[in-house]
């Protein structure tokens, strides 16, 4: 499902009763773990946390660079994390998802589910709570794609 939504509530308010719900779950996942330094903004159609252009400089595309985002897909919830930045990181991922005895169906930068009951939220809240934006920032820049 692809949003215009100017707004994270304007986004949730499109969505049906039961998505909204598991998105509002996931927003408030997030806001509880991240660190200070992102943005919450709408951004391709998703709730998306980032880096902001005031810290970051201009970027490789003039854009913001996205940490983490949440999309409500007409199948599946995709959780987008930047744990693909840092190979340990991702194994780290992985083997916590693995200890939760949920399935992981990931693609390069996105964790998809059913349900919020099909997400292993501890490891999704741990991937979130890594890095401040700073951090993250460095990570980027050293593979030159800020």
């Amino acid at each position: 499902m692809q949003s215009s939504a100017a707004t994270v509530d304007a986004y949730l308010k499109e969505l049906d009763a039961s998505r909204s719900s598991e998105i509002k779950k996931l927003v408030k996942l997030v806001r509880e773990n991240i660190k200070p330094g992102f943005d919450e903004v709408m951004r391709w159609g998703m709730v998306s946390y980032e880096v902001p252009m005031t810290l970051s400089g201009d970027t490789y595309n003039h854009q913001p660079l996205n940490y983490a985002a949440i999309a409500s897909q007409k199948q599946y919830i995709s959780v987008y994390l930047s744990i693909y930045a840092e190979p340990d990181a991702l194994f780290e991922f992985e083997k916590r998802w693995a200890k939760s005895g949920k399935k992981l169906n990931m693609g390069k930068s996105c964790v998809r589910f059913k349900s919020i009951e099909d997400a292993d939220l501890e490891t999704i809240a741990w991937a979130i709570r890594r890095l401040s934006a700073k951090q993250y920032l460095k990570i980027v820049q050293s593979y030159g794609k800020a």
